[in-house]
């Protein structure tokens, strides 16, 4: 899933992207590639509408998508500490009771539909991702992982972390591209 509201494709995140795609797709797995700003869809506006509310058919399509898969890969920028409001949309419309989480059973809790299924989150930022990860506790990816994908059942979801991608060396580049076509190929 391509995060980067910008449909151009002409960001690091973007490469990655390809790249993870690239070697999985050598390696024989099958895949289903999710281009978030290239979708039309609204925000919701009230939990009326999240719980009940009709996915429109980019939505639908999406979520036939992330049924379809056991793994999910998730690219996207760090704007202003955590994930571009248009990924954050894009979930909440996608990720709704029925498809991602069911009725709470006996333990209140909502059961987890989406089980079975692992991810990736792989974010890139200005800053360095050491810094990120101490200063401010990599908060955004934390929340996305357990308050959203393991919420919805995928585990385990791991994380990769892309700091100073500005400011990195095309070496840099190139050995975060090498290693996004290994996890590819491992499909992890």
């Amino acid at each position: 899933m391509q995060g980067h509201p910008d449909p151009s494709g002409r960001h690091f995140g973007h490469a990655l992207c390809d790249a993870y795609a690239r070697y999985a797709s050598d390696a024989g797995h099958e895949l289903n590639t999710i281009d978030v700003g290239r979708l039309g869809f609204p925000l919701l506006r009230s939990a009326d509408d999240w719980k009940d509310g009709e996915p429109v058919p980019a939505i639908r399509e999406a979520q036939q998508a992330i049924a379809w898969g056991e793994h999910l890969v998730i690219f996207f920028p760090l704007w202003l500490g955590d994930m571009p409001a248009l990924l954050k949309g894009f979930l909440e419309q996608t990720l709704r009771p029925g498809f991602a989480i069911g009725k709470a059973a006996r333990s209140r809790m909502p059961r987890k539909l989406l089980k079975g299924r692992s991810a990736r989150i792989v974010v890139t930022m200005g800053m360095p991702a050491f810094f990120y990860s101490v200063y401010y506790r990599g908060h955004s990816v934390k929340s996305l992982k357990r308050n959203v994908l393991e919420f919805c059942g995928f585990s385990p979801v791991r994380t990769s972390l892309v700091g100073t991608v500005e400011g990195s060396s095309r070496r840099a580049h190139e050995l975060w591209l090498a290693k996004m076509g290994t996890f590819g190929r491992a499909g992890t």
